[in-house]
Order: C-alpha cells, then sequence, then structure tokens
C-alpha cells in the first residue's frame, strides 16, 4: 500500500490523528502560555519575563525525565488502544483546568497545567511508536514513521503559530485560547476511538512505582541490543542538532536578518516543512523497509548544509531596517540562508525516519514501550545538553550564532563517524544503497513471501557478484549470506563480509574444515531465528543459464526443516558483474540505471524442497529473461 494510502486505512488514520491533534494542542497551548508571559508579566509570581518563560520550558520537559519509565511500564501492561483514551481524557481534564486558570490570570495554576501537558506528552510517547509496530506490516513501517514524523512537525508548526496569533488578540484572544484547547482534546478523544486494540506483551507486569530505579531500568532495556542502542543515541544525537538550531532561530532573526519576529515563523515554517519532506522522501527511497543506508546520507546533508548554513549567516550582510517575512523572500542574499535552512530539515528527516524505524523493528515487543521510554528519557537529556551548550557557547565563550551552526556541522560529522565506525553495518548498507541506485532500476516483486520473523533459507539463482547486495537490500530483514570461502578472504573486503556475518563455504574436498564450520554456522544461525541465503549453483553462471542445484540444500534442510523461500533475479545477465562476455568486472561498464528484477514465489516446506524441486521453482520464476 502507498504511504499516502495509510491515512485512508482505518488500522491507521484514527491513530495518527490522535497523536497530530495531540502535538498540535501542546503547542497551541505552550506558545500562547510563553507569549502572554513575556507580554504580561503575572502578578501572582514574583519572576521576570525570562525566568518565566525558562520556567515554562523546564516544566514541560521535566516529566520525560520523571515518568518516562513509567510511562514505558504502563504502555507494555496495558492494551494500547484502551491507554490512548485514558490520556486523552487525561488531556481533556488538563485543558478545562487551563482554561479554568486563564480566565483567573493564575500563573501558578497555568504552570502546574503545562506540567500536566508534559506529563500527558510523556504518557503517550511510548505508546505512540510502540503502536506502529503492530498495526503496520513491516513494509509500511518507514512510510508510517514518515507520516508520524510529518504530522509533527505539521502540529508543532501551526499549533505554535495558532497559539500565537490567537494569544495576541485584543480583549477574547486568551478566550480563544481557551475553547481551542478544549474542543482540539475533545477531538483527539473522539478520534482515538477509532484506534484499534493492540493487545498487551507483557499483561503480568508490575509497575513499579519507584522512579529513579526504572529510569535506569529502561535505558538497560535500550542498551540490550547494540543496534537498537545506537540507533537511539543517533536519533538523541538529531534532537540535539534540531534542538541547538532551532534555539538560535530568534538570535539569528535578530542580529544576522534584522527581521521582524515574524520571520522567525517564517524560518520555523521553512525548517518544518523540510522536515516533513524529508520524511515522507524516506519510504520512497527506502521502497518501504527499513533502510539503515538513509541514515549516512542524512547525517552528510546534516554536516553539509549546517556548514553551509554557516557560511551564508557569516558574510551575510543585514539591512539597516527591520525586515518582514515578504521582504526575506524577495531578497536574493536570504535564499541561501532559507534553502540551508530547509535542507538541514529535508535531511533531518531522511536521517531520524529510519533511525525511529529501527528502534521499533528491533525491540522485543514484550519489552518495546520501555526501551521506547528509554528512547525518550535520553532525547531529553541530549536537549537539555544543547541548551546548555548554547548558553556556554554564546555567554562565557563569546561565540557567535554562525560559529555555533558551524560548530554544530563539525560536532555532527564527528559524531556520525564514531556511531558509524561502532556499527558498521550503517555505512555498508548507505554504500551498497548508492551503489544500487547508481547501477541499477530494482524491481521487487513478492518480497512480502519472506518470513517477518522466524528462521527460514533463502535460495536464488547466481548471475553476478552484486546478487548478494540486491538481495540484502531488497530484503526488510538482515540476512546471512552464505560465500565461497577465497572471496570471503579477500584482504580488502573481508571486514565487509565479517561485519555482514556472511558465512564463508568450501567444497567439500577443497577444504573439509571450512566445509564443515559452514554447515554447522548456518544451522546454529537458523536455530537463533534467523535468515540465510545459499546460491544453490555454486558459482556464477558462465551462461546465463540456470545451472543444476547443488545437494548442499538438502542437508541443510535435514538438520534445520525451516521454510524456503525461492527468488529469482531478472536482467542481470550482462552487466558488469556478470560473466556474459568474458571475465566479471574485466570489461568496460556499458549498462547504468538498467532495469532488474527481484521475483519472490511462494514459500515451499521443507519436506518438499529438495533440490530439484526447488529449481524447478527458480526456473520458473525467472522465465526467459535472464
Amino acid at each position: 500500500m502507498s504511504q499516502s494510502g495509510l491515512l485512508t486505512q482505518r488500522r491507521f488514520a484514527p491513530f495518527f490523528w490522535t497523536q497530530f491533534l495531540g502535538a498540535f494542542n501542546d503547542n497551541v497551548f505552550k506558545n500562547a502560555l510563553v507569549l502572554l508571559f513575556t507580554v504580561q508579566p503575572p502578578a501572582d509570581l514574583a519572576l521576570g519575563r525570562d525566568a518565566l518563560v525558562n520556567a515554562a520550558s523546564g516544566l514541560f520537559i521535566l516529566p520525560f525525565f520523571l515518568f518516562s519509565a513509567t510511562a514505558g511500564q504502563l504502555a507494555d501492561r496495558m492494551e494500547k488502544a484502551r491507554l490512548v483514551r485514558a490520556v486523552k481524557l487525561f488531556e481533556i481534564a488538563i485543558m478545562a483546568v487551563a482554561a479554568l486558570a486563564f480566565h483567573l490570570h493564575s500563573a501558578t495554576l497555568l504552570l502546574a497545567m503545562l506540567f500536566a501537558m508534559g506529563l500527558h506528552s510523556t504518557l503517550f510517547g511510548p505508546v505512540k511508536f510502540a503502536i506502529l509496530p503492530a498495526i503496520l506490516r513491516d513494509d509500511e513501517l518507514v512510510g508510517g514513521n514518515g507520516l508520524v514524523e510529518m504530522g509533527t512537525y505539521v502540529a508543532i508548526l501551526t499549533g505554535t503559530i495558532l497559539g500565537g496569533v490567537l494569544v495576541s488578540q485584543a480583549g477574547w484572544g486568551v478566550d480563544a485560547v481557551s475553547a481551542t484547547v478544549v474542543l482540539v482534546a475533545v477531538a483527539g478523544y473522539l478520534t482515538s476511538r477509532g484506534v484499534p486494540e493492540v493487545p498487551s506483551r507483557a499483561p503480568e507486569l508490575r509497575v513499579d512505582p519507584n522512579v529513579f530505579a526504572q529510569t535506569w531500568r529502561v535505558v538497560g532495556f535500550a542498551r540490550e541490543v547494540r543496534a537498537v542502542w545506537l540507533s537511539v543515541l543517533g536519533l538523541s544525537w538529531f534532537w540535539f542538532v534540531g534542538a541547538l538550531f532551532l534555539a538560535q532561530l530568534p538570535g539569528l532573526v535578530e542580529d544576522t536578518l534584522h527581521g521582524t519576529p515574524e520571520v522567525v515563523t517564517l524560518l520555523l515554517i521553512v525548517f518544518s516543512l523540510g522536515v516533513g519532506t524529508g520524511s515522507l522522501l524516506c519510504e520512497g527511497l527506502s521502497r518501504g523497509k527499513v533502510e539503515l543506508g538513509l541514515v549516512p546520507f542524512g547525517s552528510i546533508g546534516l554536516s553539509v548544509f549546517a556548514f553551509d548554513l554557516f557560511l551564508s549567516t557569516e558574510w551575510h550582510v543585514p539591512s539597516a531596517d527591520a525586515v518582514g517575512p515578504l521582504a526575506v523572500l524577495a531578497d536574493p542574499r536570504c535564499w541561501r540562508i532559507l534553502l540551508d535552512l530547509g535542507l538541514i530539515g529535508v535531511f533531518g528527516g531522511l536521517y531520524s525516519v529510519p533511525l525511529a524505524a529501527i528502534i521499533q523493528h528491533r525491540s522485543d515487543p514484550a519489552r518495546r514501550s520501555r526501551i521506547i521510554a528509554g528512547n525518550n528519557i535520553v532525547n531529553a537529556i541530549f536537549m537539555v545538553l544543547a541548551s546548555g551548550v548554547a548558553v556556554v557557547a554564546l555567554g562565557p565563550l563569546h561565540r557567535s550564532i554562525p560559529e555555533l551552526f558551524l560548530a554544530a556541522a563539525v560536532m555532527n560529522a564527528v559524531v556520525a563517524t564514531y556511531i558509524y565506525t561502532l556499527l558498521p553495518e550503517f555505512l555498508i548498507r548507505f554504500v551498497a544503497w548508492l551503489m544500487m541506485q547508481a547501477m541499477y532500476r530494482l524491481r521487487v516483486v513478492g518480497i512480502d513471501t519472506v518470513p517477518a520473523e522466524g528462521p527460514a533459507v533463502l535460495v536464488c539463482n547466481h548471475v553476478s557478484y552484486v546478487d548478494a547486495l540486491i538481495l540484502g537490500t531488497a530484503c526488510h530483514r538482515p540476512v546471512r549470506f552464505v560465500m565461497w570461502w577465497r572471496i570471503f578472504e579477500n584482504p580488502w573486503l573481508r571486514w565487509m563480509f565479517t561485519t555482514l556475518r556472511a558465512i564463508p563455504i568450501a567444497g567439500r574436498h577443497e577444504r573439509p574444515d571450512i566445509h564443515e564450520r559452514a554447515f554447522a554456522e548456518i544451522e546454529t544461525a537458523l536455530g537463533q531465528g534467523e535468515l540465510v541465503c545459499i546460491f544453490p549453483e555454486g558459482a556464477l553462471t558462465y551462461t546465463g543459464e540456470i545451472t543444476a542445484f547443488r545437494p548442499g540444500i538438502e542437508r541443510i534442510l535435514a538438520a534445520c526443516p525451516v521454510p524456503v523461500v525461492p527468488m529469482a533475479l531478472r536482467g542481470l545477465w550482462g552487466s558488469w558483474f556478470s560473466r556474459r562476455g568474458g571475465k566479471a568486472m574485466a570489461k568496460v561498464p556499458r549498462r547504468f540505471r538498467s532495469r532488474v528484477e527481484l521475483v519472490v514465489g511462494e514459500v515451499v516446506p521443507a519436506a518438499t524442497a529438495s533440490a530439484a524441486h526447488l529449481e524447478a521453482r527458480v526456473r520458473t520464476l525467472r522465465g526467459e529473461e535472464r
């Protein structure tokens, strides 16, 4: 199903609009409150304007530190749709009290309700992202996350704008804000009534009231799977960079652009549209699967355009008079700044959406909500750190805002490089993704046949040296490839094959030790529920035709009777990586962006999966096209 088609599905649309309205309401209320405190400092609190504004920001984020662990436990223990509706009823109660507080001009009560809205968001966060893998197929997960990310940024932007516009209206503005937040909360509850039921994976879980012990514990859960933990750190780093940039927009507008306050809104619109665009692009670029290759692509773009934003703001000569949004849009000197900010958002979306999908996809379903709660805690810590870095850099260190952008670009490059050295799978998938995009136009048919979980053997015809890359990028799960030991031992490539946990194999008489070790490792991998791919022909084709399948597949299935998924590659014969016309990769490349197909057949039970039967199935899938 297409990404936009999810918005018409009852299993997804009510959830999407529920989370959209919640984020929208948060920002209507928060921005209206901050602007109200800025324009009319309250009489019931002996705090200055800046202290009130900072207190408001701190109170909203504080619940993420205090109650994320509890929220994760609740989301794992309870049926998720029921919890969503309970949180939405809580939101209605909060907003009703907030409306009363606006009427009474009580800053104390308003700040208390802002803290309560932070608690509402804290409770909703784990269930929000834990519910997606339950209501979406694996090939819809990236698209669904992209829609949620896009919707969240649009909700933040429109809520921020509406809250500011309403509260600034003399006489009736505060009443309008009060009515809006209550009505939106009610609308959020009504949409939540359509969220499909998602049974608890851990109904016996006891909710521990010790928030500090549980906070440490849920962060520990996130650290159990290395790929998940590095994705948490990577996503938290995105929030660090995003918070650093967004917090500087008012100062950038005032000091560099000499713009009016409305220009800040323009820059927010540009950045938010960029993130939304990047989030939506993920689904198309990854062909609907969790594509790790987009993460390095996004991080590179973040550093490149953050550096260019430093150049464009450092060299910008502002107008003598204050300018508004229309003047900024009409000034060619500002276009580069707007473009940089928008592209930072685009690459931020390409970077963050796959990471969020990885966390959901690779987390233990029984602990998924608590792992996401741990992610939220780490995200909040990084956002607070971003504020601290900005305060120190712009204060005691006397750095300028453009210099802060330069520091962010450099830090992002260093952090990204470090993460990719810890988990080279990200970088390898990026190189494979770029290679596939440059060399081929890949069409995949029937990939949903591959089991979403549990062990299986993939069998495919062997046409070229990039067959494994194509299968690996097309499949929505990590695959262990069985490969000839001499290629595995290549000194230039062994690190990559080792990182991808390829299994080297040799002929029985060629290297009996490697031969037996390969079958033992295959048996272990299948016993651990992994996918293993073999090319039963045993070598690349010299003619383009499929040769007889060797009996090794029967030995594998005799030891591990798991399902077998037949696959066939079409269109690779004649490519630079095939043996057509001579030795592979020894000819001048003549074909770029050629059309290639991977056709996946129905699962074959182990009991009927003989070598001859599988060969016949692959021949049928391939047809006449080589």
